[in-house]
């Protein structure tokens, strides 16, 4: 009889409590998974945007949970379509991603597992003021063409080694993830895609992403993801 695959994730839906309200996420564990990656959205966007859910797919063949979640409640998001006040609202992404590290936390199947945050646009910015909030927690950071600026005066408190990928035709984009670098004091690393624009949409340089993403939290969420923690 074959072995089983361990990368297969077995994918529920979760509801993470908000008060009186709740934020829907997919999550996706795979056997034996060796850490967690939690998906923080950019501008617009939610947990079924097709970018996010085609890194997910690669990051779970490494053996790591991920977890497609909406930072903000049904509601909030028809107000925001109409809006837009709170897509931009960072210390409050922020703090939501907080909350749901804190409930992770709390749940026996991911109560130990090393986490990381994915961050995408303005998710990169709410990923990196949560990541300072919670050093000791937050194992590894990727930002895909994010705005990393948007993390302000939390910038220099991020202790989790953080990767900013940018595409190549994202001039102002890769000036503002500059910028932010020069702030920082964690170990951090930018790698521009060649061809890309802001959403990399054309052809192989969401593989490139997705691949670069992938590696970045093998190595850290496996080998020092637990130390971080007490």
């Amino acid at each position: 009889m074959a072995p089983a695959d361990r990368t297969t994730a077995e994918t529920r839906p979760v509801e993470v409590p908000l008060g009186a309200a709740r934020l829907r996420g997919d999550l996706a564990l795979p056997r034996a998974a060796s850490g967690l990656v939690v998906f923080a959205h950019g501008s617009g966007s939610s947990r079924h945007s097709p970018r996010n859910q085609f890194v997910a797919r690669v990051i779970a063949r490494r053996s790591l949970a991920t977890l497609l979640i909406d930072l903000l409640t049904p509601a909030e998001e028809r107000i925001d379509v109409r809006t837009a006040e709170y897509r931009f609202d960072i210390p409050m992404l922020a703090e939501r991603l907080v909350s749901i590290v804190d409930w992770l936390r709390e749940q026996p199947d991911t109560a130990r597992l090393p986490i990381g945050f994915f961050g995408a646009s303005t998710g990169g910015g709410a990923a990196l003021m949560a990541a300072a909030a919670r050093p000791r927690e937050i194992a590894a950071v990727v930002s895909r063409g994010g705005r990393p600026d948007l993390a302000g005066a939390a910038l220099p408190k991020v202790a989790a080694p953080t990767l900013l990928i940018v595409g190549g035709h994202d001039e102002p984009v890769i000036e503002m993830n500059r910028d932010a670098m020069g702030q920082m004091r964690c170990e951090v690393a930018l790698e521009i895609v060649p061809g890309a624009t802001h959403l990399f949409e054309e052809p192989g340089t969401l593989e490139r992403v997705a691949a670069l993403a992938a590696d970045w939290f093998d190595k850290y969420l496996r080998s020092g993801g637990s130390s971080r923690r007490p």
